[in-house]
């Protein structure tokens, strides 16, 4: 039997380029096809990381109603929640933050300004059965 660290836990995540954009993001797909991807770009200025998740907070009751925020990034401040997601992810094409929603249930990411600000949303349903 292979120890617990050589064992494969999740599939690697698809994409359909190669190499980092200029943002360090990688362009192609780096979600699952199951995931709604929302971008949010009005050309209007946006302040900061409140602001962008009000805005994608908005998104979020209009395409899935109640829901949970489960992982973001702020580009600004290249800060991730969950802190230090990305940490392990070091030499993979899909930065933790992205990895941490996926396989914690997202169904819907918000991306404001082109990646600037990301936002991973799974929602809530809190009907029995």
């Amino acid at each position: 039997m292979k120890p617990e660290k050589d064992r494969p836990i999740v599939p690697p995540v698809e994409t359909t380029d190669a190499g980092p954009d200029a943002c360090g993001a990688l362009p192609g797909r780096t979600v699952p096809p199951s995931v709604t991807v929302v971008e949010l770009d009005s050309g209007q200025v946006i302040a900061g990381l409140a602001q962008a998740m009000a805005l994608a907070e908005r998104e979020a009751v209009k395409r899935i109603g109640e829901h949970m925020l489960l992982s973001w990034y702020d580009r600004d401040r290249d800060f991730e929640s969950p802190q230090h997601s990305s940490e392990c992810h070091a030499a993979s094409a899909v930065p933790g933050y992205v990895d941490y929603g996926i396989n914690h249930g997202a169904t819907l990411k918000v991306d404001v300004q082109g990646g600037r600000f990301v936002f991973f949303y799974m929602p809530l349903d809190l009907q029995d059965g």
